[in-house]
């Protein structure tokens, strides 16, 4: 529906957007799929009828609105021209998420939301912080286990005694987890701008997270969070270690997180934003 709407407003003498809130579809394809092969599974893959489709939007829009430079940048390896895309990053639920406690002094608490999924790079973060030495460690994860995630955490024998594995847990409740750990990850392979992220900055959480989740938009490095190369567990445990071993970077984290989450802004602000791309036009 989208490319034929879109087609009709051009012939009406308006203009088509087309919103894209993850990377290029074929880009999102590939590196996939080359992950599923990397963990020993073939991915059914996303259906050629809808990346056939998917690309005659692209190449059909008058501007693709994305939501961050990971974004950006996957569109233009694949040809995309740069002067049709417009960044328009997500908001956050400041209304919701605020910082409410803090983590328990002598323990070191991970926190995951999201799904638990070889596209997320669960393996990676699990083997980072099995790796982790530290005497009073904890791994809460928050979301649905994929069968891959369960068939590979059995086949290679892990270690999850301080795992704990809280399944699906309301939006709502979540900001008393981000409040109460000493960190967020999020190690995925591909995604647009993930949300969490801004959630956790806004409770004073300092994230770990990939440069493919569009981190680099809303994390300063080494100052409210750090941004490591995808599938790198040694970034992982260096970045847990950093802040085990300096409970003060910690806390000089959690208040910039606090200040940086303000300047990117809630949902209005993304809003905003697209009634200004509906102005150039």
């Amino acid at each position: 529906n989208g490319l034929n709407s879109g087609r009709k407003m051009q012939a009406l003498g308006g203009k088509f957007i087309c919103d894209r809130g993850s990377s290029h579809v074929v880009f999102q394809n590939e590196i996939l799929t080359e992950e599923y092969k990397r963990w020993g599974f073939q991915w059914k893959g996303i259906d050629e009828r809808i990346i056939d489709k998917e690309q005659e939007e692209y190449e059909q829009a008058d501007f693709i609105t994305i939501p961050s430079d990971f974004v950006k940048n996957s569109f233009i390896k694949k040809g995309v021209k740069e002067n049709k895309l417009v960044k328009i990053p997500y908001g956050a639920r400041l209304d919701r998420f605020r910082k409410i406690g803090e983590p328990e002094k002598n323990k070191f608490s991970v926190l995951w939301v999201g799904g638990v999924s070889l596209r997320k790079g669960f393996m990676y973060a699990i083997n980072a912080f099995e790796a982790f030495k530290h005497p009073n460690k904890e791994f809460n994860v928050i979301g649905h286990l994929t069968d891959e995630i369960k068939y590979l955490l059995h086949k290679h024998n892990k270690n999850l005694d301080n795992v704990h594995f809280k399944g699906n847990v309301p939006n709502a409740q979540l900001l008393e987890y981000y409040s109460k750990s000493d960190v967020f990850l999020l190690t995925s392979l591909e995604e647009g701008l993930a949300m969490v992220q801004g959630e956790a900055l806004a409770c004073g959480c300092p994230v770990i997270a990939s440069t493919n989740t569009g981190s680099q938009d809303l994390i300063t490095n080494g100052k409210d969070g750090f941004i490591i190369p995808i599938r790198d567990e040694q970034a992982i445990l260096n970045s847990f270690q950093k802040l085990s071993d300096q409970p003060y970077l910690r806390a000089e984290m959690s208040e910039n997180a606090l200040v940086k989450v303000q300047s990117f802004g809630g949902w209005d602000t993304y809003g905003n934003n697209f009634k200004y791309l509906w102005h150039l036009l």
